[in-house]
């Protein structure tokens, strides 16, 4: 196994941290990618993507990568294919698989050509009876052969959160392979056992059971955040009752945990929101309903509009609203669904001046936001321009913010969305509330 192959087609944000992770496991890794830019700052030893650890681990295993542009002589080159590219949201909120049945018909043709038996492996999010009625007719028609006996094909979703992408990969609470044959899961699993160990469960089924089991978790997690984002809002109804008291005590039962049981902000990025639409597509079209998912979404959805309707109360006429934080959460760069984002809309809608600050999102922010708003260059500078500020991201920088911070004539209103300031010091100068816990109108 040490000196086996992997190539893995599409360098973004899980398949650049992918290639560091299996090369930090001994594994020689072939990345495959369109786009130049992506493969000329790979070339050079820097990730084209942010992501914690990444840089710092593909320098230390540099000699084992390399990257390219042609997929016949990674595949040709390999032994197991990763397919690691976007399925993104279709009309209807079902996945477009444009991207996978490309990359699939380019690693068909180059299978045509080899003999050896060859893994290819679909990480990329999709939907059940996707592998079977268009992954596999792509892989079969290009190369002229049979899945099972020629070559093998399985589906490997990735449960992973962008800002913790080397960690989640490395220390997986689980491996879900669906598999063609019990060869090719086999062999997968081998490769999984080299990169987490002997000690994390490994579950292979059938491609359907796979397909079910990686939305079902998302969406499942996602009903739990609603669910405290739910409580949180009734928290702020009751006199004295505070939401982190309540989801704390309920989460001690086992039957219900404490992970994702917070009353906050709802959730955001590039896979959560779509997981629940894409959910109840699928089920509407087999003559179901996905209730509780399409009750999910409306309960995210409500979040930033409790928020912002907030935020419409406490400023006054010509008041301004500094947002500090972008990305739909830390570490990370991707202000997608983001709810700093959403609520600057909200606001610029009703006519409110917005400021806004982010550590990494201030360029990817700009495409979506504009001139509509003005950018601070520092935490300080959004504060110091704003009437209301608002804590969007919890990121560690703004954990810093104090009383000096914060301190006006009139007062601030401060809304802590994630609670990270020192709540009783910055009460003493500014108006301090938060989500989930009763404040008098």
């Amino acid at each position: 196994m040490d000196d086996q192959v992997v190539s893995i087609v599409g360098l973004g944000k899980l398949g650049c941290p992918m290639m560091a992770c299996l090369a930090s496991r001994e594994c020689r890794v072939i990345g495959v990618d369109t786009n130049e830019t992506y493969l000329r700052l790979l070339r050079d030893g820097r990730p084209p993507v942010n992501e914690p650890q990444l840089e710092d681990l593909m320098r230390a295993h540099r000699d084992r990568i390399s990257v390219t542009n042609d997929h016949r002589a990674a595949v040709m080159a390999s032994q197991i294919t990763f397919v690691v590219v976007a399925t993104p949201s279709n009309d209807d909120g079902t996945y477009s698989l444009r991207y996978v049945q490309a990359a699939c018909e380019n690693i068909g043709d180059a299978l045509r050509e080899k003999r050896e038996f060859h893994v290819v492996v679909i990480t990329s999010t999709v939907l059940p009876q996707d592998m079977e009625t268009s992954v596999l007719a792509s892989l079969e028609a290009r190369s002229g052969k049979r899945c099972g006996k020629d070559f093998g094909l399985c589906y490997n979703p990735e449960f992973i959160a962008l800002g913790s992408v080397i960690r989640d990969m490395l220390h997986p609470d689980f491996v879900l392979i669906g598999e063609s044959d019990p060869r090719s899961g086999g062999i997968l699993e081998a490769l999984h056992r080299k990169v987490v160990g002997d000690h994390v469960p490994v579950v292979r089924t059938s491609w359907a059971n796979a397909e079910l089991a990686k939305i079902a978790v998302n969406t499942f997690v996602t009903t739990k955040i609603s669910y405290a984002n739910m409580l949180a809002e009734v928290c702020e109804r009751i006199p004295g009752c505070d939401v982190d008291v309540v989801t704390s005590a309920i989460g001690l039962d086992s039957r219900i945990g404490s992970k994702y049981l917070q009353g906050r902000l709802g959730y955001g990025g590039p896979c959560f929101p779509r997981d629940n639409l894409a959910f109840g597509a699928m089920a509407r079209q087999r003559g179901t309903a996905a209730s509780l998912a399409e009750v999910t979404d409306a309960v995210n959805r409500r979040q930033v509009v409790r928020l912002a309707e907030r935020v419409r109360k406490l400023i006054s006429p010509g008041g301004r609203l500094g947002i500090l934080g972008l990305t739909y959460k830390a570490n990370t760069d991707v202000v997608e669904e983001s709810q700093g984002v959403h609520l600057a809309k909200a606001s610029i809608a009703a006519g409110i001046p917005v400021t806004v600050y982010d550590p990494l999102g201030m360029p990817n922010a700009r495409e979506v936001l504009g001139d509509a708003v003005g950018y601070a260059s520092s935490a300080e500078e959004c504060v110091q321009n704003s009437q209301v500020v608002v804590i969007a991201t919890p990121w560690d920088e703004f954990r810093g913010l104090g009383p000096r911070h914060f301190a006006h004539n009139p007062r601030r209103a401060v809304i802590d969305c994630w609670r990270i300031l020192a709540s009783e010091e910055v009460a003493r100068v500014a108006d301090y509330m938060t989500i989930g816990r009763f404040h008098p109108e």
